[in-house]
This record gives C-alpha cells, structure tokens and sequence, in this order.
C-alpha cells in the first residue's frame, strides 16, 4: 500500500510541477504583452476591433434583408420630405394659416415662461 501511495505522490508532484510551470509561463507571456502596449492602446485596439465586428454583422444583416433596408430608407427620406409634400398638396391659405397659428403658441409659451 505504501509503494501506490509514493508512486500516486510522486505523479501528483509531476503534475504540480508541470502546472506551475505552464502558470509561470502564461505570467510571462502576459507581462511582455502589457509591456508592448500601454492601457490606453490596448483599449482602442479592443473598441475598434468591436466597431470592425459590428459593422461586419450590419453588412451581413442589410445584405439578407435588402427589402427591408429599402423600405426603411424609404421611410426616412418620406420623412425628412413631409413638410415639401404636404406644401405640394395644401393650399397657401392653410399653410399661412397654420403657420400663424404656431407663431401664436410660441408666443404664448414665452408669455407663460414670464
């Protein structure tokens, strides 16, 4: 019994050794590379290479669902446009009307600001 208890210690020894020696060289290695790069490179180099991730995945989505990004672009530019399509379609007396009616609360909120 004593002869499997000194061999099973001499391999956890082994074992242990050979741990620590992997633990000494991660250590190492970790040095040299906070060595070469300072806090602040290292946190730019992480943030891009996100970026260069994330803009990676939006060309793969945008290119599997082209409709849906047109119609979504679409929808923006119909927004931005609204105010010159509905002028195309109103007549001038509303327009001027709604427009004095703007003027009026804006001068009111001022009043009420007083």
């Amino acid at each position: 019994m004593s002869a499997k208890l000194d061999q099973r210690l001499a391999e956890d020894r082994q074992l242990r050794d050979a741990a620590l020696s992997l633990l000494k060289t991660d250590i190492t290695n970790l040095r040299a590379d906070l060595a070469g790069k300072g806090f602040g490179e290292r946190i730019v180099d992480r943030m891009s290479e996100g970026a260069v991730d994330i803009f990676d995945e939006a060309v793969d989505l945008a290119e599997n669902n082209r409709g849906v990004l047109a119609t979504l672009i679409g929808a923006v530019l119909l927004w931005f446009a609204r105010n010159p399509i509905v002028a195309l379609f109103a007549d001038d007396d509303e327009i001027e009307h709604e427009s004095n009616d703007d003027q009026s609360g804006a001068e009111e909120a001022a009043d009420d600001l007083d």
